[in-house]
């Protein structure tokens, strides 16, 4: 009763890679001082969420849901939610996205600088 999991991990190399790319992405936002590498660190974990959410709806040997020759069946279509969770996510996303570096350039403008650090000692200064 052996487990093999060389063979596991190359079935599901895509949900791996979606893992890999989402720790990259976590330690990017929670390790970088400059605000837009934070910004580009959550747009690496919005990216592994897709890929995992596309690797999770697709089933091999199934068609996207739309309905060819007469085919009615669902055991011929592949699940469009995840599809569907994809692509308001991608909206989502590029809204949030536009909102951080709008307040990225707010805040340049103010203090002059892009570092966490820097603008958390400002502000700290400022309250005095």
């Amino acid at each position: 009763m052996g487990f093999n999991i060389g063979s596991n991990l190359w079935a599901n190399y895509g949900e791996a890679i979606a893992m890999i790319l989402f720790g990259i992405g976590c330690a990017n936002l929670l390790l970088q001082k400059n605000l837009i590498k934070k910004i580009i660190g959550m747009n690496i974990m919005d990216t592994a969420v897709y890929l995992f959410l596309a690797e999770k709806g697709y089933i091999t040997g199934k068609a996207a849901p739309i309905i060819v020759n007469g085919i009615t069946s669902a055991d011929y279509y592949i699940n469009p939610i995840p599809s569907g969770l994809v692509l308001t996510g991608i909206v989502v996303s590029v809204s949030v996205s536009a909102l951080m570096l709008s307040l990225t350039i707010r805040l340049y403008n103010r203090y002059h600088t892009l570092d966490m650090d820097e603008i958390s000692f400002l502000i700290k200064k400022e309250g005095k």
